[in-house]
């Protein structure tokens, strides 16, 4: 779809804030298009950043809506702490899950409103552009979607991020921190993706030279002092960690700050893309790295042999689902069905130690589960003490 297509029809644009998206929409007003921007905060930025750019565009004459999305985010990121939804190289796919919530809660709206397109500003030919394509037409049959990167038009208008830069600075439009020309920053609630022309170099290091955390310390920056916190589990859902209460935005906030200040954050790993290519991935994501280490004993202690065996096929699975945007479909409800089966009687409270890029468990009370306990040295190390009944 070219912009002349969309030329006359009443166009919805999911902005950002980053540098991509702001430009698809300074070169939709050039072409005159009728563009309604929502503006989704799912705790990628402060919400006076937010309200910035609504202001923005709204001082245009655009219309621009921010709309509050940290709940289901925070949703999503627990259950791809709780199905364990890793992708390749162990990593959590937090842009994937952020392209779903997107899509999910602003492609209906859009139709509801009289929209007839949606408008993203992903790269063109990549993930992402499939992921908005796939959920789109999963959750809002009849929208058409515009990727302006495989707009002609578009792409000799802005031939380069550099390009794109200038167009906004020439707009006194606000931009995200984490976008440049060389780097750019995907971000919400559960973690933040990064990329740079020299991150794609596989022989340069992830190091201070090369990378600005989002939101975190190096660990080597982190406290001297470890830190202990417990993560609590009932009925195979996180309930608190540190206090935090049940409310998720609330349990991913403070998982996040942990992680942060602890230097609990970063994966460097090389993946398979859906396009049949791989390159690297840069992730930071403190709250799902905290709060995957307590799931993690949580499973040990929860599921017999065979039901974790299961637990790792499944999950895996639903990796999968989220990195190539089948989250929604029957296959991942099904295998989403099945772990929470699996995972029903799983409590416990986790006791973590967060020192200096390590969260590791160190200890847990499974009272709660009645998950039985082989003991044996109590009685001088020579037999086996009943197991606690479950």
């Amino acid at each position: 779809m070219y912009v002349e297509n969309v030329a006359g029809r009443p166009v919805g644009v999911l902005q950002g804030g980053g540098l991509s998206s702001t430009a698809l929409g300074i070169w939709l007003a050039e072409h005159g298009v009728d563009a309604h921007h929502l503006v989704a905060d799912i705790g990628q930025a402060p919400a006076a950043e937010l309200e910035a750019t609504v202001s923005a565009w709204r001082a245009r004459g655009v219309p621009a809506t921010l709309v509050d999305l940290r709940t289901p985010m925070a949703e999503l990121a627990l259950d791809l702490v709780r199905y364990q939804a890793r992708h390749d190289g162990g990593y959590w796919n937090t842009t994937g899950a952020g392209r779903l919530v997107l899509v999910e809660h602003l492609a209906p709206r859009l139709l509801a409103e009289g929209r007839t397109v949606l408008a993203h500003g992903c790269v063109g030919g990549g993930n992402d552009q499939r992921r908005f394509a796939r959920y789109t037409a999963r959750f809002a049959p009849g929208l058409d979607v515009y990727a302006p990167w495989t707009d002609p038009g578009a792409l000799r208008r802005f031939p380069g991020r550099a390009a794109m830069l200038d167009a906004v600075q020439d707009a006194g439009l606000p931009l995200d921190e984490g976008s440049g020309a060389d780097w750019s920053t995907d971000a919400s609630l559960a973690g933040a993706s990064h990329e740079s022309a020299s991150l794609e170099d596989l022989a340069v290091p992830v190091d201070a030279r090369s990378l600005r955390p989002r939101w975190s310390r190096w660990p080597a920056g982190a406290p001297d002092e470890p830190q202990t916190v417990t993560v609590t589990v009932a009925a195979g859902r996180i309930t608190d960690i540190d206090g935090s209460g049940p409310d998720p935005v609330a349990i991913v906030g403070r998982a996040g700050e942990l992680g942060a200040r602890h230097g609990v954050w970063l994966r460097d790993v090389v993946e398979r893309r859906i396009i049949g290519t791989v390159c690297r991935g840069v992730y930071e994501a403190p709250a799902l790295e905290v709060l995957g280490a307590a799931w993690l004993r949580v499973l040990q202690t929860s599921l017999d042999q065979r039901s974790r065996a299961l637990y790792d096929q499944l999950s895996a699975t639903l990796g999968a689902a989220v990195y190539e945007a089948w989250y929604a479909e029957a296959a991942a409800r099904s295998a989403r069905d099945a772990l929470d089966a699996l995972l029903v009687r799983a409590s416990a409270t986790v006791t973590l130690t967060l020192h200096r890029g390590t969260a590791r468990a160190a200890a847990v009370d499974v009272t709660a589960s009645g998950a039985p306990q082989q003991t044996r040295f109590g009685t001088g190390g020579n037999r086996w003490r009943e197991p606690v009944a479950v």
